[in-house]
């Protein structure tokens, strides 16, 4: 076995594991041993059995007297009931629903047991360990103890993998790979960072011998996982420079009459990230910006500034979106801003294939494109098809997909363009707003434009916190709304409702919240709903019915965050706000306001928590995205800001990423590295995992 084993080969690791571990993205035996625990039970101390106490969470260690398993009266539930005694005491130790304890522990086995102390009541009368971990001992002493006694890791237990069945699997695992892996890092990296070498920290992380060396094991994934974005963006800088792009020469009288045509006066930064974007392209290099702005800022009108200013030069352009409903709504606001210019704008979906008014077959859009007769195409990531061909490209624009390297760029273009190499002009959008060091760590291989002022005359959208007993003032409010013909936006954080210890912490469902809505509280009204597992002609027809007025709310996931533009749509309601971060509910509060009306945000939140409370109060005073970027930072990490899977990177990497020292730290040593090997060709092992790395943050 080696590290790119298919999980199918591991011993022990049967077909129902197997498909809950490839849920997680845990396809090959290195997924399995670069799956980290996310914290630590220490169980490092034993509690004498007349020491313990109520509401404790302990280990304690001693022989089983007696262990049997009864059903209740109910016939619901299966009770096991042992006594478990060292040379201080006894203490009862129940379990719930785990029959074959009774097997597995019997009288007289020693045993390691790690759990809560509860308190009895009725017929638990006195103090009992309530379902702790156990673990047999062939004797007194903790040796080779992976569930108890000592530092215990505790896994994301996502999919119903819990973390005894991952310790279990990754304890022989770990012991039989922890000699054959070869550290990436080069020596001189290691030994001037005072690193632990690989072998070591992979151990130490799954199961460390001591606090300290747990945290140095997670130091050291941390910088690795760091170092690997540094170089990664490092060398597509290096290699942008290296590439030729078509100069496009500004064109004042085309990029004048298109801003005297908009029915709105451009913002002072709008024009400066214009200025920036058109002085881009006239250089003979691919340009490599990132616009980001608030929703509702003006970035594509930005955008459209490039594109006019490309298409009048002859060339052609292509807007990426990274949906559908968002690829339709960019067609139809494209046709409406270039009016006068009579451009051919293309549109290509899985769904569709039109130029400009007129629907035409596959066959037929691809050859107009290959010819270049269509200037402006439109599309989901149907664009990076391989029978998708560009005669001349020269720009791609990218809505909310920041990664899209060198080679994708060269896959657009025509192959007769791929010998003169000429590589298109790049201007990714973000309505993300993102912290600037954090910007500089993740996109340092992109120039930075910034939106950070809204439009003159738009009305600033009502933000409140509303707490369990003003919901039904809500919903009168809502109702008083729709008669009013205005339309409402119901944000949740779930699909399928599921069980949660405690009411507050109950995630509301789309489904349930639909049901409830168009049913209980709205019968008369018509209530929607729209999620992600939909099909994407489903969520078409469901939005195009909202937009055309024929829905009055719309419950949806947060689908709804990128790009629905709904000017009709007065009120935001947002339920269980505490689980989103301060940047997304900001964006959820930009889908309304963008009509004349006043309108309003909601959110709706049932947690006692002070600092939930102390922490939503911070949007309610703040309009800024930027902001709010830096203070959702702050308190929640950007693995919760930004999504870690969406980057392929490791919770405590993101983490890592509000280290500023930390990432200088990398950025120096990358630099360091590829000033005496661009190509990492004297680190052979680095340069493999660095591409392999590249594809995971890049659109592939």
């Amino acid at each position: 076995m080696n590290l790119s084993t298919p999980i199918e080969k591991i011993p022990r690791v049967g077909p129902q594991y197997q498909k809950k571990l490839k849920k997680l993205g845990i396809k090959t035996v290195g997924d399995l041993l670069f799956h980290f625990p996310h914290r630590y039970e220490d169980f490092s101390t034993l509690t004498p059995i007349s020491k313990v106490k109520a509401r404790e969470t302990v280990c304690i260690q001693g022989k089983i007297l007696e262990i049997n398993t009864t059903r209740t009266w109910q016939k619901r539930m299966m009770i096991t009931n042992a006594i478990v005694k060292d040379d201080s005491g006894a203490i009862k130790v129940v379990w719930f629903n785990q029959p074959y304890l009774t097997d597995t522990l019997k009288s007289g086995t020693l045993v390691c047991l790690a759990g809560k102390v509860a308190m009895g009541k009725k017929s638990y009368a006195g103090i009992y360990l309530s379902s702790p971990a156990y673990e047999k001992i062939s004797d007194l002493e903790r040796k080779n103890l992976i569930h108890t006694g000592g530092l215990i890791p505790v896994y994301p237990e996502t999919e119903r993998l819990s973390s005894r069945w991952l310790r279990y699997i990754l304890r022989p695992l770990l012991a039989d790979f922890k000699r054959k892996i070869k550290d990436p890092l080069p020596d001189v990296v290691i030994k001037e960072n005072e690193l632990l070498p690989l072998n070591k920290a992979l151990w130490q992380i799954h199961f460390p011998d001591s606090k300290e060396l747990a945290r140095q094991a997670r130091e050291r994934f941390s910088f690795q996982e760091l170092f690997f974005i540094q170089l990664n963006v490092l060398r597509e800088k290096m290699r942008l420079k290296r590439e030729k792009a078509v100069p496009i020469p500004f064109n004042l009288k085309a990029v004048k009459g298109f801003v005297e045509s908009l029915p709105f006066e451009l913002t002072t930064a709008q024009r400066k990230s214009s200025w920036q974007i058109l002085k881009d392209l006239e250089k003979p290099r691919p340009m490599n910006r990132l616009l980001e702005g608030d929703v509702g800022s003006g970035k594509t009108v930005v955008a459209m500034i490039a594109a006019l200013n490309v298409i009048k030069a002859d060339f052609q352009v292509a807007f990426m979106a990274p949906t559908e409903i968002l690829a339709k709504q960019h067609f139809k606001n494209l046709k409406k801003l270039f009016k006068q210019f009579k451009l051919k704008i293309g549109l290509l979906t899985g769904q569709d294939c039109k130029i400009s008014e007129k629907k035409v077959s596959k066959k037929e859009f691809l050859e107009q494109t290959n010819k270049g007769n269509i200037d402006i195409v439109i599309g989901t990531h149907a664009l990076i098809q391989e029978n998708v061909k560009f005669e001349k490209l020269a720009l791609v624009i990218l809505d909310e997909q920041h990664r899209f390297g060198v080679e994708q760029r060269a896959h657009l273009c025509q192959n007769a363009n791929s010998q003169k190499r000429l590589i298109p002009h790049l201007l990714s959008m973000t309505a993300t707003p993102i912290p600037r060091t954090l910007a500089l760590t993740i996109y340092g291989d992109l120039d930075l434009s910034l939106l950070d002022e809204m439009p003159k005359g738009r009305k600033k959208v009502i933000t409140k916190l509303v707490p369990p007993q003003k919901r039904k003032e809500i919903y009168k409010f809502i109702r008083e709304e729709i008669k009013k013909g205005k339309q409402v936006f119901v944000i949740c954080p779930r699909i399928e409702p599921r069980e949660t210890i405690g009411v507050w912490a109950e995630a509301k469902a789309v489904k349930e919240e639909h049901e409830k809505l168009s049913k209980k509280i709205f019968p008369d009204l018509k209530v929607d709903m729209l999620h992600g597992k939909m099909k994407p002609k489903e969520k078409d027809e469901i939005m195009k019915r909202f937009k055309n007025r024929k829905s009055d709310i719309l419950v949806s996931t947060s689908v709804i965050e990128v790009g629905i533009d709904i000017p009709n749509a007065t009120l935001m309601i947002i339920e269980g706000a505490e689980r989103f971060g301060l940047a997304q509910l900001h964006q959820f509060r930009g889908r309304v306001g963008r009509g004349k009306d006043q309108s309003f945000c909601f959110l709706f939140t049932g947690s006692p928590a002070i600092k939930t409370t102390r922490r939503l109060q911070a949007i309610l005073k703040s309009e800024n995205g930027f902001e709010l970027a830096e203070k959702d930072l702050a308190i929640r990490g950007p693995g919760d800001v930004f999504g870690a899977r969406q980057w392929g990177i490791p919770d405590l990497v993101m983490a890592s990423l509000t280290d500023v020292s930390l990432m200088e730290k990398t950025r120096f040593w990358a630099k360091e590295i590829l000033q005496k090997t661009p190509q990492l060709k004297k680190y052979p092992l680095l340069a493999d995992k660095i591409k392999e790395f590249g594809k995971k943050i890049h659109l592939e």
